[in-house]
């Protein structure tokens, strides 16, 4: 398992959207990048898809402090939060477990970062009201 994710219903991806943006902010995350795939696959590929975004989130104090301890651990940052519409009113919102950054890299010092930063993401997915989380 590489994440945890939960489906929120009766919303649109638009409104899901607003409220996993003021999620991440509340837990103290700005939002680096924002890849709008689907988007890129109709440009790219003539492809339509659903609404699919994926947001770099990043907590500054913690990137900071995994980056002093491992310079290298960027390749694995920021974390991703991924938000995909299932079907209409029905969104799911996936968060990479930074669990995986310490699993990856074994080195003891990122283990309180990635703890710190797993529990904001959990907070930040409780807090969208949607189905319990579940493990990706």
């Amino acid at each position: 398992m590489f994440g945890f994710a939960t489906t929120l219903t009766g919303m649109s991806f638009d409104e899901v959207m607003t409220r996993t943006l003021a999620a991440l902010k509340a837990e103290g995350f700005g939002v680096l990048s924002d890849i709008d795939v689907q988007h890129a696959m109709k440009e790219k590929l003539g492809a339509d898809m659903p609404a699919y975004r994926i947001l770099g989130a990043c907590n500054p104090p913690l990137a900071h402090q995994a980056l002093q301890a491992v310079p290298d651990i960027g390749l694995l940052l920021p974390c991703n939060v991924v938000v995909r519409e299932e079907a209409p009113e029905r969104v799911v919102v996936g968060f990479l477990d930074p669990q995986i950054m310490v699993n990856l890299v074994g080195r003891p010092e990122v283990k309180s970062v990635a703890d710190a930063a797993e529990q904001r993401l959990r907070r930040a997915c409780q807090s969208l009201g949607g189905s319990p989380p579940t493990s990706v």
